[in-house]
Parts: C-alpha cells; sequence; structure tokens
C-alpha cells in the first residue's frame, strides 16, 4: 500500500494540468501514486501522455469537481489523500516532504494541515497567511477543541491531507462543490489534527473574467454553508463560536465587496442578518467600533441603514485620505526646500554618512569602514542614520541623525563620503564630487538585482527602473569574491568600480583572539566544554512571515545537556522567536535574534548550521563545521531563484530532514574528513579576499586615494590565520 495518494482531479483549465503532471512523472517516489480523475477529453489527453507511470480516470465534460474527487478517491490506494486541483500546483520536492510526513502520523490523526502558496494570472508564489497559525500549532497534534484557531485558515481542500479511512467515514461531508464547505467540514470532523507548516501547495486562481459569473444563488448558498457547519460544532462552544465569527465576517466581506448584484443583495443582506442572530453563541458580545456597528446593522436586517453607513464611510475615507495627501505634499515641500538649499553649499571634504541595514543602526560592512576610518583617517567625521526607535542603541557618543529630520537632509547633501550597505532613498542626489560606497550585506546565493525579475515572490513591489537609477550612483561596490563580484555586475549593471577588498565586516574572524572568544561565550552564558550550534535560518520570500522549521525543543533534547543550540531569527522579524519563551530558561536554547553584532554569535560558536543564508560564506572564514538544513530546497530554489546548486556544493553536510540534522549532530558527520573536505573547497571560492585586512583597504582607497599597487595585498590561504575554535580556548 502506497503511503500516499495524489489524486489531481478536474479539466484541463489552461493547459495547467500539463505543468502539474509533468512535475509528477519527472519525480516519482515509491511510497507516493498518482490518479488523474481526468474530466474532460483534453485532460484525459494530457493524463495519457504520462501513462503508465499514473492512473487515469476517464470522466465526461461537465464532471463536477466533487465527484472528480470521488472517483479519484475510489481508485487510490494510498493511506492518506491529497485532494489537488488540476488548475493548481505541487511545489518542487512537497509530496516527498508531504509522504514523510504522514509516514510518521499515528492513525489518531485524521487530517495534516500544509502551508501554500498563492498565484493569479498576474503573479506567482505569493505567501499565504497561514504560515503563522501553522507554526504556531508546531508539531503537536490537536484535537480543533484545543486549537480552535485552525479555522482560521484559508479554506482549501487542497491545503488539507485526508487520512483514507477518515474520508471514507465522512465522504458524504467532503462531497461538495462548495470547497470551503468541505474544508472546514474536514476539520471539525477531524479527530486530531497534524500542522506541517512548509509550504507544499499552489494555489492557482485564474482571471475572473476567463471563469463563469458566480450566480447569486451560490453566494446565498454561504449562508447555508455556515449554518450546516455550525451544526457540527454545537458541542463544542469555543469551536462555535470562531466558526460564528468567521460567517459573520465573510458575510460582511462579501457583501462590502459588492459581489452580490442587487437585488439579490438586499435578500443576501437579510439572510445572513438573521443566521447572524439565531445562531449568536450565548453570551456572545459584539466588538466595538465600527465593526460592531456593521454587525448590529446586520443583526437588525437594516439594509438601507447599512448601504448609508457604507457611503458616509467611504466619504469620510476619501475626505482623510484628501487631507493626508495635502499635508505629506505640504511637508515634502518644505522637505525638498531645505534640501535644495543644502545642495547649494560646497561638499565637506571630512564628513562622511554610514548607513546599514535601512537605518537600524552601526552594524555590517559600514560598521567596521567607520572603525577603520576613526584610525586611519580621523579627520573624517563619521555621522550615522538611524531611526528614532533604534537611536536609543547607538554606542555612546555616537553622532547621528533620524531620517527626514533637517539636519539629516544637510548632511546628505554636503557629505564627501556616504556609505551604505542598502541604498539611499531615492530622493538623494548624486552629487559630481560625492563619492557612494555600496558594501552590500552578504555574499549571493539568492537572485539579487534584476536577476529576480523572473521571481515574482522576491520582486514583489521593486520598481527595477529605480532601482537602477540608485544603482548608477554608486562609484565602488565592495566584494568578498569573484564570485559576488560577477553577479553584481550582472544583477546591478552600472560604471562602478568593485573593490575586490574583502568584507569588512569579516575582518573580525582573523583578528579576534582567545580573549575576544572567551568573553563572548561568558556573555551568553556558555559553559567551558560545552557545544555551542549556531542556527540562523533565512527570509523566505514566499512565506508572509516567520514560520520555525525545526522543533528546537526535540532538536535540544536529542542533542543532549552538552549542546547549547544560540538561535537567530531573521533580522525582518524584529518581535524574535516566541516559540523559544518556554525554553530560554533552561539555557539549552537561547534565543540571540536581538543581540548585536552578529558576528560575536559567529566567534562563540562551535559550528553553524543555517539554510539559505549568507551567514555560512562568512562563518566559512573562521574554518569551523558548517551544516545545511535545506527541507525546502526544492521550493526556494523554485520561488527565489538561485546562483547555484546549494546541495551539490555546500560546506558540509546537508540535511533534509529534522532526522538527518539530529543524525549528523548527534555523530561525527558534522566534523568528519568529508566535512572538512567540503568546506575547504567552499573557502577556497567564497573567502577569497577576505584575510582580516578588508577595512583598511577600503579606508585607504576610498577615503585616504590610495591606488591598488599600494595597498595591503590578500594573504594568501595558507598565511591567514582565523581566530581560534572555542574547544582551544576552553582546553
Amino acid at each position: 500500500m502506497p503511503q500516499l495518494s495524489v489524486i489531481v482531479h478536474g479539466p484541463n483549465a489552461q493547459d495547467h494540468l500539463t505543468g502539474l503532471l509533468d512535475s509528477l512523472v519527472a519525480r516519482p517516489l515509491p511510497d507516493v501514486e498518482v490518479v488523474v480523475a481526468a474530466v474532460g477529453d483534453w485532460a484525459r489527453e494530457t493524463a495519457g501522455r504520462h501513462a503508465p507511470q499514473l492512473q487515469v480516470v476517464p470522466l465526461p465534460d461537465g464532471t463536477s469537481d466533487a465527484a472528480a474527487r470521488a472517483a479519484g478517491a475510489a481508485r487510490a490506494t494510498g493511506r492518506w489523500l491529497h485532494f489537488v486541483r488540476a488548475k493548481d500546483g505541487l511545489p518542487p520536492g512537497s509530496p516527498r516532504t508531504v509522504a514523510e510526513r504522514t509516514a510518521e502520523l499515528p492513525d489518531t490523526v485524521d487530517v495534516l494541515l500544509l502551508d501554500h502558496l498563492r498565484s493569479t494570472w498576474r503573479s506567482s508564489a505569493l505567501p499565504s497567511a497561514d504560515g503563522p497559525l501553522l507554526a504556531r500549532a508546531g508539531r503537536t497534534e490537536p484535537a480543533l477543541t484545543d486549537s480552535a484557531y485552525l479555522l482560521r485558515l484559508t479554506p482549501l481542500l487542497g491545503t488539507r491531507v485526508l487520512r483514507a479511512d477518515f474520508w471514507r467515514a465522512h465522504e458524504d461531508h467532503f462531497t461538495t462543490d462548495d470547497e470551503p464547505r468541505a474544508a472546514l467540514a474536514a476539520l471539525l470532523l477531524a479527530g486530531r489534527v497534524s500542522c506541517l507548516p512548509h509550504i507544499a501547495y499552489e494555489d492557482r486562481r485564474l482571471r475572473p473574467a476567463s471563469l463563469p459569473p458566480v450566480t447569486p444563488a451560490q453566494h446565498l448558498a454561504a449562508v447555508d454553508r455556515y449554518e450546516a457547519l455550525l451544526d457540527l460544532a454545537q458541542d463544542r462552544p469555543a469551536v462555535y463560536t470562531v466558526l460564528y465569527e468567521i460567517m459573520v465576517r465573510d458575510c460582511l466581506r462579501t457583501f462590502a465587496r459588492g459581489a452580490v448584484p442587487e437585488p439579490a443583495a438586499r435578500e443576501f443582506f437579510l439572510r445572513a442578518g438573521s443566521a447572524a442572530v439565531r445562531r449568536r453563541p450565548e453570551g456572545y458580545r459584539r466588538p466595538g467600533g465600527p465593526e460592531g456597528v456593521r454587525r448590529s446593522l446586520l443583526e437588525e436586517g437594516a439594509y438601507t441603514r447599512y448601504r448609508a453607513f457604507q457611503a458616509a464611510n467611504h466619504a469620510r475615507r476619501a475626505v482623510r485620505s484628501t487631507v493626508r495627501a495635502g499635508r505629506r505634499q505640504a511637508g515634502a515641500l518644505v522637505r525638498d526646500h531645505q534640501y535644495r538649499a543644502a545642495l547649494r553649499r560646497p561638499v565637506d571634504p571630512h564628513l562622511a554618512v554610514f548607513s546599514a541595514y535601512w537605518n537600524r543602526g552601526v552594524a555590517c560592512n559600514p560598521a567596521a569602514i567607520a572603525a577603520a576610518l576613526a584610525e586611519l583617517a580621523p579627520h573624517v567625521h563619521p555621522v550615522w542614520v538611524v531611526t528614532a526607535r533604534n537611536a536609543a542603541l547607538l554606542p555612546p557618543g555616537t553622532d547621528h541623525v533620524v531620517p527626514g529630520t533637517r539636519r539629516y537632509w544637510e548632511v546628505l547633501a554636503t557629505a564627501k563620503y556616504l556609505v551604505n550597505n542598502v541604498n539611499f532613498p531615492n530622493a538623494v542626489v548624486k552629487r559630481p564630487d560625492a563619492v557612494h560606497v555600496q558594501t552590500h550585506h552578504g555574499t549571493p546565493l539568492k537572485r539579487m538585482g534584476l536577476d529576480q525579475m523572473a521571481y515574482p515572490a522576491a520582486a514583489q513591489g521593486l520598481d527595477f527602473d529605480a532601482l537602477l537609477e540608485r544603482v548608477d550612483k554608486w562609484d565602488y561596490s565592495v566584494s568578498a569574491n569573484s564570485h559576488t563580484t560577477r553577479m553584481w555586475e550582472r544583477a546591478y549593471p552600472s560604471r562602478y568600480v568593485s573593490l575586490d577588498h574583502g568584507y569588512p565586516r569579516n575582518d573580525v574572524y582573523y583578528t579576534a583572539g582567545a580573549d575576544e572568544v572567551r568573553a563572548v561565550r561568558e556573555r551568553l552564558g556558555i559553559a567551558p566544554g560545552r557545544r555551542a550550534v549556531l542556527y540562523a535560518p533565512t527570509h523566505r520570500d514566499y512565506e508572509a512571515g516567520w514560520t520555525p522549521r525545526l522543533d528546537l525543543a526535540a532538536l535540544a533534547d536529542r542533542l543532549g545537556e552538552d549542546t547549547v543550540l544560540l538561535v537567530r531569527a531573521h533580522y525582518f522579524y524584529d518581535s524574535g522567536l516566541s516559540p523559544l519563551a518556554g525554553l530560554r530558561r533552561s539555557g539549552r536554547v537561547i534565543d540571540v535574534s536581538a543581540y548585536d553584532p552578529v558576528e560575536e554569535l559567529c566567534l562563540a560558536a562551535d559550528a553553524l548550521v543555517t539554510d539559505y543564508s549568507s551567514i555560512m560564506f562568512d562563518y566559512a572564514n573562521l574554518d569551523r563545521p558548517i551544516v545545511i538544513h535545506a527541507d525546502d530546497w526544492e521550493t526556494y530554489r523554485t520561488t527565489r531563484g538561485v546562483y547555484f546548486d546549494l546541495t551539490a556544493e555546500a560546506p558540509g553536510p546537508v540535511a533534509r530532514t529534522q532526522d538527518d540534522l539530529t543524525e549528523i549532530l548527534a555523530t561525527d558527520a558534522w566534523r568528519d574528513e568529508g566535512a572538512a573536505k567540503a568546506r575547504a573547497a567552499f573557502r577556497r571560492r567564497f573567502c577569497e579576499f577576505d584575510d582580516g585586512r578588508a577595512a583598511e583597504r577600503v579606508v585607504r582607497r576610498v577615503f585616504l586615494g590610495e591606488d591598488q599597487a599600494s595597498l595591503p595585498p590578500v594573504l594568501p590561504p595558507q598565511e591567514r590565520t582565523p581566530a581560534p575554535a572555542p574547544q582551544e580556548v576552553t582546553a
């Protein structure tokens, strides 16, 4: 019996079925069978081209989604069933991930919940909002009574993998063309559920103009849907209340969007209002504010007054928008006048403006350059651009400006040097006698700049014309290796000069001594002799928020008391790692998301575990073990784009699952001969220019005007000595 049956069902809408089946046949798995309930001749012919790798159930044109699902399930022999609409997609590697997870689940679990991507006719691979809810549940197997919030997940049947016996026991509830009803019923009927907070489905939404219009009767049926579902939750008050909230919110949203045309809109409103009154939970209190007013009018059936309330709100928002736009315009005119006046003043040859990570503070390559500047060119005065929120965290005595203030525009207009690891705002003018230095903040594995154009999930909101205008202001671009230099030339084509001097932030990996390593470990509370593993995952563009990819408590338990996990969330997530709150007191899992600088964490760690973060390229300078946890490599590569295959050119062992990672760290695989050989090859390629004097070379070249020949040469690899490893310090 196969572990998983993937049941593809429906017509070949706009030929999306072809790509879906191509991807499934290209990656066959022994524990996964594919059944295609093909509706219509085109779907049947498309599926037939892939025989005998998959089973085809031919169905006539016009067969409903519900009937197609049932026909596919009747043919399936797997222990678990994954229903995939023919128009949708499965990210690379997702069937394997789902099959492996279902193999771990006991028969008490009826439903496995997945995260998903959203694609439309205009964009692709956009994140869903489900990630945080799935992450909240973690790897537990709760009953819905204890996790009613899971009802708020997007109601897609494709993100629910059903145990086959569970499907057969409740098939009458799932045999409906109302997909949200079937998806919610799966949760309400399940004994227990499990969550897989990984991207394993793609919801592809076709252009509405290409689909049959939604009829008023279908909108009215949505009210009946919720009433039937509420019957299933009648004896569970917490579940009932959440479902009631979803019903009211969905009905109000449908009405507010104008999705129901007149005169059916009045009937929909009255029917929804009647259901809201009749189904209201005992003791339920409406929310306050405008939302409470909307619900009150709905329950009263006050259709005319609700329309008047809508019109008044629209008018009020329009007025506020006009006022805000006027204020912004007036403020912009004042700032523009101040900036233009400052631009008429001479450039100050002794003034340098620094910024890092969108004005977060003194960090990264700009910080290392500023430190070398103070030593080698003290006549140049540094001013940091820092947000008001982060200004209090600056080192004592740091001269700084807050964005938008008068002095901010003055220093940007008159500084000779502007140094940043991202870009300055579009409004900043490049004066002919000013020098702009782009330091960047990592070696690129993922696609950057213009190379993101082919990856909509990564390019959301990017204005590539404006990006090129910013790039054209660069005089210098700092690089750590030849790979980076070539990729920057491709991703950011312009006339800047590449400074192949190494990354200044990596100097500390060659200048720090035993005392510095020991002091950092003491600050972190790492006892001598304990192994410290730094776990630093990166951001996923296809996820709406940070999703824990490891069960850290379980990992810490498996590795034992002698191992400390230092967990560093990506800097996009300022809130840190809330899932660690209960573990911090143990001292075995330490949330270091807010610890700066990150270079000190690297000095303290005996090994690094990461996925696709550029921290691996920096940490490699220490010549310490690196383990890659690439559980979603195929999805990341497809949605984000990469410059090389990390799984083939990794700096150490590659784990695809938590069990793989545990095995590597629990044995000598993390530091054996094979790991050392892979790390050596990685270091030769990506630590090419780093030797501890990168900041000095940048300062001498940019601020002191020395030519290339007079700069300190990059030391050959055999002459570089990285900071001592913790075991050397504490031995």
